[in-house]
């Protein structure tokens, strides 16, 4: 079974082809806060070069990556900062 991470990486180079692409599990940061879950895997910032993005606004390009992760793995996410550009 794919970790989060996994899932992440393959959906957001399936759908946008990145150029670069760094994911940074970030849910150790946040124990003791709302939405911290047992095993991390719950706080991701990610890090994403692609040319789909060009011409994009900020919203987007945000919409964009949240379409690549599809509902199902967003739900699973508490919280995920993005670095967006071409």
């Amino acid at each position: 079974n794919m970790t989060r991470a996994q899932q992440i990486e393959s959906r957001l180079r399936a759908a946008l082809a990145p150029t670069e692409l760094t994911i940074r599990d970030d849910s150790e940061r946040h124990r003791g806060h709302a939405g911290h879950q047992e095993g991390g895997e719950s706080h991701f910032h990610v890090v994403i070069r692609s040319a789909a993005f060009a011409g994009q606004s900020r919203l987007a390009r945000h919409r964009t990556v949240h379409q690549a992760l599809g509902a199902d793995l967003m739900t699973q996410i508490h919280a995920l900062s993005l670095d967006l550009d071409v």
